[in-house]
């Protein structure tokens, strides 16, 4: 065995992780030391640390490119079986949510940033395009949100009619667009400007506006309203 290998029991109590949580509390962890907790024990000649270190480096350090990873995905680490990425996949999805919920219990919208912190939660790991919907009453609190379509890496298509159908069901008078760019380059392609523009003018003709039209990258987005363009 490599001399300079140790397992986690033989470390100092301060760098165990679990110990570490412990004495220090949970923010005093890096992402790594967070991981190897769910990953409990590595591997013969790797420490539980070191193959979370491994597994981040892989998705550039970044927790959300870190999400994207499937079941199967997690399993290509040596060290990593089926019950260990299972956790893992978990882990990340109860995060995903708790965003989620927290964004979306604020209610009320006054900017384009609450309309993304709703859909960030949702959109920002998401390998292909989707397209939803937030919908708004007089007072610009959220009555619900709305899946329209779901597309490829590329691109989505989108029905108008369908949008406006499900916003006078729930009596709403404003809607708020949103779709990612799994790129990550939030630039709003042609086609995107093209349905902006048609939404707008369309919702006037039946009293129902559009607020915005959000596009979500990994931790930014581009607002239409925010740049004067809807």
């Amino acid at each position: 065995m490599d001399e300079n290998y140790s397992t986690i029991k033989s470390w100092a109590e301060d760098d165990r992780p679990r110990e570490k949580m412990l004495l220090k509390g949970k923010s005093a962890l890096s992402d790594a030391e967070l991981i190897a907790i769910l990953i409990g024990s590595g591997s013969k000649n790797v420490t539980a640390v070191d193959l979370a270190m491994q597994i981040l480096k892989e998705s550039n350090d970044n927790i959300n490119e870190l999400s994207r990873l499937t079941i199967k995905d997690l399993m290509k680490f040596k060290g990593i079986g089926e019950a260990k990425a299972i956790t893992i996949a978990a882990a990340l999805e109860l995060g995903r949510r708790r965003r989620e919920e927290e964004a979306y219990n604020k209610k009320k919208i006054t900017s384009s940033k609450d309309a993304f912190d709703v859909f960030q939660p949702m959109l920002a790991d998401a390998s292909y395009e989707e397209f939803w919907i937030l919908l708004l009453n007089k007072a610009n609190k959220i009555l619900s949100k709305h899946p329209i379509s779901y597309g490829g890496i590329t691109g989505t298509v989108v029905d108008p009619v369908k949008i406006f159908k499900i916003a006078i069901e729930n009596n709403a008078v404003g809607i708020i667009l949103c779709h990612n760019h799994p790129s990550g380059n939030v630039k709003p392609s042609d086609s995107d400007t093209k349905l902006t523009h048609k939404m707008r003018d369309s919702g006037k003709i039946i009293d129902v506006s559009i607020l915005d039209h959000i596009i979500i990258g990994e931790n930014n987005y581009f607002s239409f309203a925010d740049e004067g363009l809807i």
